[in-house]
């Protein structure tokens, strides 16, 4: 008798108790809610030129504020994009203030806006905090931005992982590697790029960065790096970032196994990196670029500088640490271990920041991320966008001589052109991105009657051309 009371009252204590925990939870979303509602804006932003991939388009995202006294907003990269951009931010009363893109991040899909915190005028600017430490499997999450276009959508997740591989959006398109991803069952759509990802405590986990058409996976980015970049530019300092032009995917210890993995140095890496899943594996060496015959396709980094690496984190924060410098590999190849001695390249100077514009047609030097895309080395002049003169040559094509004169760089295609008297058509040799083993000719016009031929560059202090 007495242990069916003991059951009844249990019984009756968990009925009492379950709406109470419920309506708790209920009330730390919706104050986290009301918290990070007022630091998210509306983006609208216009690209009137092709550049590095991004075609000329008018598109809406969102953003966040993270630095209330500066006026920094944090969204995506391909939201800031690579060129030249008109933007404007939209609070959530409606007051629009405009934005200046201040940071893209070459490899990583995040960059950032400034606007002036006095142009806001009728509501208080106040700024997320980002936590990129309390992301973890499991964890409850919020995704709010203009999901769809809407002004303001509340998506709700749940993280259920933290490893995943960079997506892919397809050849020829700016694609995020190098890193992890977080996964969840959030369902966002267009729109929702540069959204914020809250926790219950109103703290930003990870940033909205893509997701799968069919289907209701997203995509996050983790904010270690981002974390570095901010505090980087809040110091007014550059945002060193360092490469090997090598791309590294993980790969778990079973396939590092079949890679040359050895029992001994796998157990120092699990007993090393308990919560550990694998190795990073060499999948892509630039041709030209500092590894280029040091490090081979298939290599399983294990150490640098001395110091077990096994995830993109660490790695990277050595590089971004030692542009113009050197670090050491420590390579398992066949199974035999070999150390190499690289440069650290400026990861900076392997994305355009001029272009020139001839007869409707944008010309800009070859970025990283194209060579990467389409495995060629990282030199030469690329047709962001064909126009008139370039209409027979067509966008995506690597000029190498002009009128028979070399075109290596585009000061050399630039006094190619001024060259040419007006009107007159002569052969342009070149390759397309997706054919680099068969050189063409055309025939180009050099028309300045109507599409007069500039040269624009951008001013890194403030991000304007």
């Amino acid at each position: 008798m007495r242990c069916l009371l003991r059951l009844l009252l249990s019984a009756l204590v968990l009925l009492l108790g379950a709406p109470a925990r419920a309506d708790s939870a209920a009330d730390a979303w919706e104050a986290a809610i009301d918290r990070a509602v007022p630091a998210v804006v509306s983006l609208r932003v216009s690209a009137p030129r092709s550049f590095d991939m991004a075609p000329a388009t008018n598109a809406v995202a969102t953003g966040f504020v993270v630095d209330a006294e500066r006026g920094i907003i944090l969204t995506n990269r391909h939201v800031v994009g690579p060129g030249p951009a008109v933007a404007e931010a939209v609070f959530q009363d409606n007051e629009e203030v405009e934005v200046e893109p201040i940071y893209r991040d070459p490899v990583h899909d995040f960059g950032f806006f400034r606007f002036d915190p006095a142009d806001v005028r009728f509501m208080p600017v106040t700024a997320l905090e980002l936590a990129p430490g309390a992301a973890r499997v499991g964890l409850g999450i919020r995704v709010i931005g203009s999901d769809s276009g809407e002004k303001l959508s509340i998506l709700p997740g749940t993280l259920s992982r933290l490893d995943r591989p960079a997506p892919s959006y397809g050849r020829g398109r700016f694609n995020d590697f190098n890193t992890f991803y977080i996964q969840s069952a959030s369902g966002t759509s267009g729109g929702s790029s540069g959204s914020p990802v809250i926790d219950a405590t109103g703290r930003v986990v990870a940033l909205n960065a893509g997701s799968r058409r069919r289907g209701a996976s997203s995509f996050f980015l983790p904010l270690d790096r981002v974390v570095r970049a901010l505090r980087l530019i809040q110091a007014g300092e550059p945002v060193t970032r360092g490469t090997l032009e090598v791309v590294f995917r993980h790969v778990p210890y079973d396939e590092a196994r079949r890679l040359g993995l050895d029992p001994a140095t796998e157990a120092r890496f699990r007993a090393a990196f308990p919560d550990g899943t694998g190795l990073l594996r060499v999948a892509q060496v630039l041709e030209g670029g500092p590894a280029d015959g040091r490090v081979r396709v298939g290599d399983l980094l294990v150490a640098v500088d001395g110091e077990p690496v096994a995830t993109f984190v660490p790695l990277e924060a050595v590089l971004d640490e030692r542009v113009g410098g050197s670090v050491r590999l420590g390579l398992l190849r066949g199974g035999e271990r070999v150390e190499v001695e690289v440069p650290v390249a400026d990861l900076h100077a392997l994305q355009p920041s001029t272009f020139l514009e001839v007869g409707g047609a944008v010309l800009h030097p070859l970025s990283y991320q194209q060579a990467r895309s389409y495995g060629v080395p990282v030199r030469g002049v690329v047709v962001a966008s064909a126009g008139y003169a370039f209409r027979d040559v067509g966008a995506g094509a690597v000029l190498t001589a002009i009128d028979g004169r070399p075109a290596p760089d585009l000061d050399a295609v630039e006094a190619a052109l001024a060259a040419i008297p007006d009107g007159e058509r002569v052969p342009v040799r070149f390759f397309r991105l997706d054919d680099p083993r068969h050189e063409r000719v055309e025939p180009v016009e050099t028309a300045r009657r109507w599409f007069s031929m500039r040269r624009c560059a951008r001013d890194d202090a403030t991000g304007a051309w």
